[in-house]
């Protein structure tokens, strides 16, 4: 018997979630030195391979709509878009902050970032 070729999901970052995580470099260096910061990243960066691999672990967050799902990362909470083939990171934001609210301001800008990214996942799928 042949085993089906499981799909791999695909994890994207939007121009948004980038920026974010150029900010929290930059503000750990300022904060803590380069040491630290490269540290920090380096767990946001094991907790996105360990999403990527584990999607299941993803939780919704009351006040988000249902594809928008969290998983915590250090002081800050990953924000993905959950689609069948593809997570998309779509914001890092501060585990302080009012997230819903956060979201509601980034709305316009990640809306778009993300009907352009699944249109051009869409185009470019396998059939």
């Amino acid at each position: 018997m042949s085993k089906k070729k499981q799909r791999q999901i695909r994890l994207y970052l939007t121009e948004r979630a980038l920026a974010d995580l150029v900010e929290i470099e930059s503000y750990s260096i300022e904060q803590w030195g380069k040491r630290a910061a490269k540290k920090y990243l380096a767990d946001i960066e094991g907790r996105l391979r360990l999403i990527h691999e584990n999607h299941g672990l993803l939780s919704a967050m009351e006040g988000l709509p249902e594809p928008l799902q969290c998983y915590p990362a250090a002081k800050h909470v990953l924000v993905f878009d959950v689609r069948p083939t593809a997570l998309v990171l779509l914001t890092v934001i501060h585990g302080n902050m009012d997230i819903p609210s956060r979201l509601t301001e980034l709305v316009p800008t990640l809306a778009t970032e993300v009907e352009q990214l699944h249109s051009h996942l869409h185009s470019h799928d396998p059939k």
